[in-house]
């Protein structure tokens, strides 16, 4: 159960870092965008094909052409800061090379991120961690597994919180990269 619930954070983690607008186009940053798509809030990737045919360019080519003005629309209203340009059938969204300003913002946003996440895994360790003793307590186990069931769960946060690390490491050098 805890091994579950820190890989859902560590996979939380990585689609918030994925929508994180670095230099390059990628389709992570507008996937999960939310259109009003005839009254209901619909995530672009289930009304377009978003595809990444350069690396600082980004196509939505939407499968109903009435759905072109609403993802317009989010996307301008979306804090992501890019203008669709509109051809017929297709939008294309063009990722400006990134400010050392707007670089520094990515990156404390980033951390702020990670930090959440660690936040997030160390709540867990702590419901865990109570439970052992809860079951101690009630004699359900020994004092000698209560020991080893808090060394196992330690190896397991000290495992995520590194794969934690890495994926910030990986994405500031991503987003710092001129």
């Amino acid at each position: 159960m805890l091994k579950e619930n820190l890989e859902k954070i560590v996979t939380h983690l990585k689609g918030e870092v994925a929508s994180l607008r670095t230099g390059r186009a990628s389709t992570a940053l507008i996937e999960d965008l939310e259109v009003d798509y005839y009254g209901s809030k619909t995530p672009l990737k289930a009304i377009a094909a978003i595809s990444n045919p350069e690396p600082r360019l980004l196509v939505i080519q939407p499968w109903d052409k009435n759905a072109i003005q609403p993802i317009e629309k989010a996307i301008q209203s979306s804090s992501l800061g890019l203008n669709p340009i509109t051809d017929r059938d297709a939008i294309r969204l063009a990722i400006p090379s990134l400010t050392e300003e707007r670089r520094k913002e990515l990156t404390k946003l980033l951390g702020k991120h990670l930090e959440e996440s660690k936040i997030h895994v160390r709540k867990e360790r702590e419901d865990a961690l109570r439970e052992i003793d809860r079951k101690e307590k009630a004699k359900e186990i020994s004092e000698d597994e209560k020991f080893r069931q808090k060394n196992e769960i330690q190896k397991m946060v000290d495992e995520i919180n590194k794969k934690i690390e890495e994926l910030g490491t990986t994405k500031e050098k991503e987003i710092m990269t001129v």
